[in-house]
């Protein structure tokens, strides 16, 4: 009897485990407000006093909209306090118990940078506060400012740089602390090439540091010169590293904050010749102690690798060419992970070409004020207006992840499988990632039925690759938008769906 009772035990703690983890991993919806259409601008904020925070813009207006737990509407504040008429951009930066809005506008040939401070129903607490103003000339590119954040959250940096002077760009940064209180003011004046000198991948590390690179590539080639542009915080001029290797020609060039270990870590993809097939990658990691680098190496990718990155029967040696570095995590020890994705277009009658398609845009922004910046990989800003041409077709296939060690030695790689195309936008293709400290998960539509659902795949600390059963309350009445998606806390993620003509937002929760 005692044995049975034991066995009753067993198995009773058994299936309240099993039911835990079958309902782990659920998704809520929130309902879609009439207003919500297809063609609305929007932006997941972040998690703020308990709830969830979306910027909406609609209609030329400006609301914030507040989630509770069980993604019901809690708030819709309008940010009235902002003339939407003449709102130029608009960026968040959520802490625990507030938001910052950082937003540009324009009056009178004058650019204003404002802040204010807004609660976690998106309600405004504090009064409007000035960050900085540039007048501006006519015909110009009227977005000046850019703002960036470290991983901390204690600073954050207001930018601008007039580019009148081709040959001498000068850079303008302001750099706050958490209460908005300005710590620092610097100009500097950055040599320039007319036409082929670009900057970029503008980051700020925890000690309020500035690092981002510039570069000169011509006839949509491959890099020629690059650089390494490093200010420190409380500095009035900056000190520029030349990280062009010989022999090698490179892609375009990624920066990644090493705050663990105060260094700042550069990476490309790397050809052997001029419009030559990708080899491998092309690392570079610059320490702030010694204004020294620690690492700068090239890694090959074997043909085993890249059979399986490409798949089908293709020709291994083009199999990277038209991948991108989506995002770099920089591990304690020194090492790094970089996950890449297949991603291109087929138009008819043109066959895809990294160089035409990538380098050869016409975003050459030489205005009065501008930031020149080419195609970026790391991150997505949707326009809800844009229209594709006709008879091109979207595709983000395969995601490679590597894993290397401190020295830049591959340890291991490993690939997510999956097809993914639309003839409409990319709005719904490629993928998103939640780290939930034990491991990463990768979400992303596929095709099942005539119907696209989410799926999850996770990617543990050793590099093996599981496919997660089917989430909880996946409705295929509602197509997910993963790429758009924000971590909001450790095991939440927010992520746009698309339903019937509306727009509405899921809470994807995961199991720790």
């Amino acid at each position: 009897m005692l044995l049975m009772l034991k066995r009753f035990s067993l198995f009773s703690v058994l299936i309240l485990f099993l039911s835990l983890c079958s309902t782990a991993q659920r998704i809520v919806y929130s309902e879609a407000d009439n207003d919500d259409s297809r063609r609305m601008r929007f932006e997941v904020i972040g998690k703020v006093d308990g709830n969830f925070l979306v910027y909406k813009n609609n209609k030329n207006r400006n609301y914030i909209a507040a989630y509770n737990n069980d993604m019901e509407q809690v708030a819709k504040e309008e940010l009235d306090y902002i003339s939407p008429d003449r709102l130029i951009n608009i960026d968040f930066y959520p802490y625990t118990d507030f938001t910052y809005v950082v937003y540009q506008y324009e009056k009178k040939r004058v650019v204003y940078c404002e802040a204010v401070k807004v609660d976690g129903m998106g309600k405004k607490i504090s009064d409007i506060i000035p960050l900085d103003t540039t007048h501006i000339g006519f015909g110009g590119n009227n977005k000046i400012y850019t703002t960036v954040s470290n991983e901390d959250k204690s600073k954050l940096m207001v930018f601008k740089i007039n580019t009148k002077n081709k040959e001498r760009y000068v850079l303008t940064t302001l750099l706050f602390d958490k209460s908005l209180a300005l710590l620092k003011r610097s100009r500097m004046e950055i040599p320039m090439e007319e036409y082929k000198d670009n900057l970029d991948e503008f980051h700020l590390d925890n000690d309020g540091d500035m690092a981002f690179t510039k570069f000169k590539r011509a006839n949509n080639e491959t890099l020629q010169e690059s650089w390494l542009i490093y200010k420190p915080a409380l500095s009035d001029s900056a000190l520029i590293v030349n990280v062009q290797p010989d022999k090698i020609f490179l892609d375009e060039l990624h920066i990644k904050v090493d705050n663990a270990n105060k260094r700042f870590f550069v990476t490309s993809f790397y050809y052997n010749k001029k419009r030559g097939d990708v080899e491998g990658f092309y690392f570079y990691v610059w320490d702030k102690a010694t204004r020294q680098p620690v690492l700068q190496n090239t890694v090959a990718l074997n043909e085993e690798l890249r059979r399986e990155a490409k798949g089908g029967n293709t020709n291994v040696k083009s199999a990277f060419n038209d991948y991108f570095i989506r995002n770099i995590i920089v591990k304690r020890d020194g090492g790094f992970v970089i996950n890449t994705e297949s991603y291109y277009t087929i138009s008819r009658g043109t066959p895809w070409n990294r160089w035409n398609y990538l380098y050869g845009s016409p975003l050459s922004m030489y205005d009065y004020y501008s930031l020149y910046s080419p195609y970026r990989s790391l991150y997505w800003r949707r326009d809800p207006f844009y229209t594709s041409r006709n008879n091109v077709r979207y595709n983000a296939d395969n995601i490679t992840v590597l894993s290397f060690d401190k020295t830049g030695k591959l340890e291991w790689s490993n690939v997510i499988h999956k097809e993914q195309f639309d003839d409409e936008s990319d709005d719904r293709i490629s993928y998103q990632t939640v780290n939930t400290g034990g491991q990463i998960h990768y979400l992303f539509n596929l095709d099942e039925k005539r119907a696209l659902l989410l799926n999850d795949f996770t990617l543990s600390p050793d590099g093996q690759i599981a496919h997660n059963p089917t989430l909880k309350n996946l409705d295929r009445g509602y197509e997910f938008m993963p790429k758009y998606g924000k971590q909001v806390s450790s095991t939440q993620m927010i992520i746009p769906c698309y339903y019937r003509n509306s727009i509405c937002f899921a809470k994807v929760e995961f199991n720790q």
